[in-house]
């Protein structure tokens, strides 16, 4: 089916899209287009209650338009905003948050001003890779496909990063454990990119030579490896692979969740510390769920005694070494637990001043309930998705909880993704 007329775009939905209505009354979903668009699209399909279409042409262009950052951008899927004004962008981000937070029945929700994060400062990159006939693509999967778009600039990687693609690229394209898919992921420590290939073959010892060597000429201190989704595996440790969060010392297991930027990490603890009661004794205590690495952790227990959970075995040893390396013991201690599975109850939970979450995309659907029948007096949730956050924060809404303040966060620069400190206060 295809558009019978021009439409114009009145503004744009929560995953990025410009939305404008058709001349039959229904709505039409166009990516790439801001407010005040008026397109042409083609290939048109059924989305929810309107269609979703593929932008022809520009017809004229909205006020808010401006060139974008990259020249992948339209085909890659990494980005779905560089088109738009930085203001605009930045109102629309926070305005979603706004919005899941007024649906959660928080009516007038207490926003502060939003962190915009800045080109060439993220430092995880998770790179799709595929083997063609004579090449090897290395690079992010087109919008809403599966083909992989192979990447000759980023301005959204840190330079130390991007500047790894093009020799991973020759590397990888000589190995026999590559054969048809893999992926790699990069996480930039202190001691400098840390490297993880999935592939789907057995990697051959030639293959184990050569991706030492790699690491030597690109000064990396660790490389390693992974039968699809197996266990990761040591190829080479040239040094300790290090980085330091709040302060600690740590060594992440290899792709390990780090915040995508240094700032943003920075802002987050900021906003987690804020929001603690101002009044404590030396009995309060916090309890954090999907403590990951240590993070927040650390931070916090430089404030207060914390006890902090992670369902990950390997984020569990790495922050149980920081706290010993630091000599934390005694202010923070670590314990493994699946949260979806076994989340804390209210018998649990008593005795805890507040409890500190960061919980991955999804939100933590299976422990709200719980937090709310405890009562607890303070619930600070770190949030990278703001229909998720508002869907728990609903939970606490029901409670009689308050939102005393929401830090939006824009560390996913350019998408429709968003992260946000809620701060959340029982009673009135």
């Amino acid at each position: 089916m295809a558009a019978d007329a021009p439409v114009t775009i009145t503004y744009v939905g929560a995953e990025g899209d410009g939305i404008g209505l058709q001349s039959d009354g229904s709505r039409l979903y166009v990516p790439l287009t801001v407010p005040g668009d008026s397109v042409r699209v083609r290939s048109l399909a059924r989305r929810g209650d309107g269609w979703i279409g593929e932008l022809e042409s520009i017809l004229q262009s909205g006020p808010g338009r401006r060139a974008p950052s990259c020249g992948h951008f339209g085909v890659c899927g990494g980005c779905t905003s560089q088109h738009w004004v930085e203001a605009d962008y930045l109102e629309w981000n926070s305005g979603r948050l706004a919005a899941a937070l007024r649906r959660a029945g928080f009516e007038a929700p207490a926003m502060a001003p939003i962190m915009h994060g800045s080109p060439g400062q993220r430092r995880r990159m998770d790179l799709a890779v595929r083997r063609g006939q004579g090449s090897l693509t290395l690079g992010l999967h087109r919008a809403r496909g599966t083909e992989i778009v192979d990447l000759t600039e980023c301005p959204v990687l840190h330079p130390a990063l991007f500047a790894l693609i093009a020799p991973l690229r020759v590397v990888l394209s000589s190995l026999a454990g590559v054969r048809r898919e893999a992926s790699v992921v990069v996480n930039l420590l202190d001691s400098g990119p840390d490297v993880l290939l999935r592939s789907d073959g057995e990697l051959t010892t030639t293959d184990r030579t050569k991706l030492t060597n790699f690491a030597d000429i690109h000064h990396l201190p660790r490389v390693s490896w992974a039968f699809g989704a197996g266990v990761p595996e040591a190829v080479c440790v040239l040094r300790p692979p290090i980085t330091s969060l709040s302060g600690v010392t740590v060594t992440p297991p290899p792709g390990a969740f780090l915040q995508a930027t240094r700032e943003a990490e920075a802002a987050i603890v900021a906003a987690v510390l804020d929001g603690l009661p101002t009044k404590q004794t030396a009995r309060s205590r916090v309890l954090e769920l999907f403590a990951g690495c240590g993070t927040i952790s650390f931070a916090l227990a430089r404030r207060i005694k914390v006890t902090a959970i992670e369902g990950d075995e390997a984020l569990v040893t790495a922050c149980h070494n920081g706290i010993n390396q630091a000599g934390l013991m005694g202010r923070v201690a670590i314990r493994r637990r699946d949260l979806s599975r076994q989340p804390f109850l209210p018998n649990e939970l008593a005795g805890f001043t507040t409890v500190v979450l960061d919980p991955p995309h999804a939100g933590a659907a299976a422990q709200m309930p719980y937090i709310a029948q405890a009562k607890v007096g303070t619930v600070i949730y770190v949030s990278c998705d703001p229909v998720s956050l508002g869907r728990d924060a609903s939970v606490l809404r029901g409670a009689g909880y308050r939102l005393e303040k929401v830090t939006p966060i824009d560390q996913f620069l350019w998408s429709a993704r968003l992260e946000a400190v809620a701060v959340f206060r029982l009673g009135k």
